[in-house]
């Protein structure tokens, strides 16, 4: 089969590798679409490896269809030749067929595409997992979810707000404002004219403090909004794209009683992550289903040109998923 490989000048090659062998527990999917994340990129630059056991290409979440079931999938699981799945990956995803344990495996949602549905394993299950698992958030909650235009915020903003939950969120200028319109925020913070941490306590103070944050940019920004959220609050650090260093006020946190919890899916035991997936399945599903929820594509490109696909997260051009097919 083929797969995109990173050479050693970095540069991507859509090239040939051995064929996935299939274990008893798992099964094999001819993939049709795999969805890209930031994860990808730093995997290519080499500061991401891939979990022990998993393919060295990139590649977290496909959709695509059963073509072949293990003994011990076929016994433990109800999928069948033939099925329309999407999965959630350790690696492996840029390619034209890839091995999965059984219960990383989900059914396509109803009135939802293979593009769409590759777009929803990682996303999906990192919001599901901030969202109620670490953050237990509840309706009439208010979430702080930074950097709004990015592929996470694209699924994490509707998510919430299809559960009751008051949104803000962060962009970089008015007019990538005008372009997450559709996500339905009820507060869009242009901070190229306004000042987050400033906005932060004018909420607590008008008595609509953050119950919740979601945070993928750090940096010296993050010390100053965290002294303005909710008595009991929780700020969940999933990476640090604006920086690795902050200055925090220690007993702003304690008074407060402030949780500052660090998150990553990929770090998750299997059994946890088939947890989240079942969850996703039984309470997300449903509301993707209707419309509630759905993923946000920016564009969709052949597999072999994932090199310009890469390029567009790169850039920081993409207002949700970028996602490539393949034939």
């Amino acid at each position: 089969m083929k797969a995109t490989l990173v050479q050693a000048d970095k540069h991507l090659i859509w090239a040939d590798v051995p064929d996935p062998v299939m274990k008893s527990d798992e099964v094999l999917v001819k993939i049709e679409a795999a969805a890209l994340n930031r994860a990808d990129l730093m995997q290519r630059e080499g500061d991401y490896p891939p979990p022990p056991g998993c393919p060295e290409w990139m590649g977290l979440e496909i959709a695509g269809t059963i073509v072949e079931i293990g003994e011990e999938a076929a016994k433990e699981s109800n999928w069948k030749l033939g099925d329309k799945v999407c999965a959630l990956l350790g690696g492996g995803g840029y390619a034209q067929y890839v091995t999965v344990r059984y219960d990383m495996l989900m059914p396509i949602p109803e009135n939802c595409s293979l593009v769409e549905a590759a777009a929803m394993p990682e996303a999906y299950a990192t919001a599901y997992l901030n969202l109620f698992i670490e953050g237990k958030i509840q309706p009439g909650d208010t979430l702080l979810m930074n950097a709004g235009a990015s592929g996470l915020a694209s699924v994490v903003i509707p998510m919430a707000k299809a559960f009751g939950v008051r949104v803000i969120t962060t962009v970089l200028t008015a007019e990538i404002a005008k372009k997450i319109e559709h996500l339905n925020a009820d507060v869009v913070v242009d901070t190229s004219t306004q000042n987050i941490a400033d906005v932060l306590k004018a909420e607590l103070e008008a008595g609509h403090p953050v119950d919740v944050a979601i945070d993928c940019l750090g940096g010296e920004i993050m010390g100053k909004c965290i002294h303005y959220l909710k008595h009991g609050a929780r700020w969940i650090m999933i990476a640090a794209l604006a920086g690795t260093k902050t200055e925090i006020d220690l007993k702003n946190i304690y008074v407060r009683n402030v949780r500052i919890i660090g998150s990553t899916l990929r770090s998750r035991t299997p059994a946890v992550k088939a947890e989240i997936l079942a969850g996703l399945v039984r309470d997300v599903w449903p509301k993707v289903a209707t419309g509630e929820v759905k993923p946000t594509i920016y564009k969709v490109l052949p597999i072999e040109e994932a090199e310009a696909a890469h390029d567009i997260l790169y850039r920081g051009e993409n207002v949700g998923k970028v996602v490539l097919t393949v034939d």
